[in-house]
């Protein structure tokens, strides 16, 4: 009896299931993807990513060149991510408020009397004690009131940030019924000028500090007159929400990006 012979060949075994096991493979590359783009508090990041992955699940481009196409846009946002670099989110921030005090003073000629500079305690607003008082008193004029006004208008964009209103004089000591000493003087001055912020409802007292230095922390020289005209002022700091020290990480408080 003669037997079967074998086939030169062995039967050949559909692939069709491959296409849906790629589809498959794509789609769960696209969630983990999506998790974690969604993981950081980055709202730019995320819609770029919902914008790439429209593309590619409409036939757009592969999803490895639409995430390769969005690096660079994403590397654009770094500067505002404030999960990656809160400092540089709140350096940023300041100066946005720093260019609106520097054009009240250009648009009212105040450049000899008020200076706004950041440096790693925050924003720092100094206003030279002739813009507000006159020598020896602690009393706005109308003047000093409307520049408190106009200040207070910026500090509506402060936030959630502390402000400290400090008070400063020079060495030059003065001894009445109203101010025994350099430090009654400044105090008082300190606290007019944050009462005439505070005109402002928009504000929130809760945010405020009173600080009074007397002569004990000036900026110039106290052996001429330029240098002691200096040292009396008034100062408003914008403390920031994180700690500003080069490569510091150290959160003051949590950043919430605006929507």
């Amino acid at each position: 009896m003669k037997r079967k012979k074998k086939h030169d060949h062995e039967e050949h075994i559909p692939e069709g299931w491959l296409i849906p096991y790629a589809d498959l493979l794509t789609l769960l590359l696209a969630l983990f993807i999506v998790l974690f783009a969604s993981s950081n508090v980055d709202q730019t990041k995320l819609e770029k990513m919902s914008r790439s992955f429209n593309q590619v699940f409409s036939g757009g481009t592969s999803v490895f060149q639409a995430s390769t196409a969005s690096n660079s846009d994403i590397n654009r946002t770094n500067n505002t991510d404030t999960t990656a670099n809160p400092r540089t989110y709140e350096l940023a921030k300041l100066d946005e408020l720093k260019e609106q005090v520097t054009q009240y003073i250009e648009e009212k000629g105040l450049q000899d009397q008020i200076e706004a500079t950041i440096n790693s305690s925050g924003l720092v607003l100094t206003i030279q004690d002739r813009a507000l008082f006159s020598m020896g008193e602690a009393t706005l004029d109308a003047e000093a009131r409307d520049v408190a006004r106009s200040i207070s208008g910026i500090l509506e964009q402060a936030g959630n940030r502390e402000i400290v209103v400090s008070g400063h004089t020079d060495n030059v000591p003065i001894n009445t019924a109203r101010f025994p000493s350099n430090w009654e003087l400044s105090s008082a001055r300190a606290t007019a000028f944050m009462r005439g912020l505070l005109t402002n409802d928009s504000l929130n007292p809760s945010q405020f500090t009173l600080a009074s230095y007397g002569e004990y922390k000036p900026i110039a020289t106290n052996d001429t007159d330029a240098g002691r005209a200096k040292n009396r002022r008034v100062e408003v700091l914008i403390k920031p929400l994180v700690d500003l020290s080069e490569g510091s990480p150290k959160m003051i408080e949590t950043i919430i990006l605006p929507q």
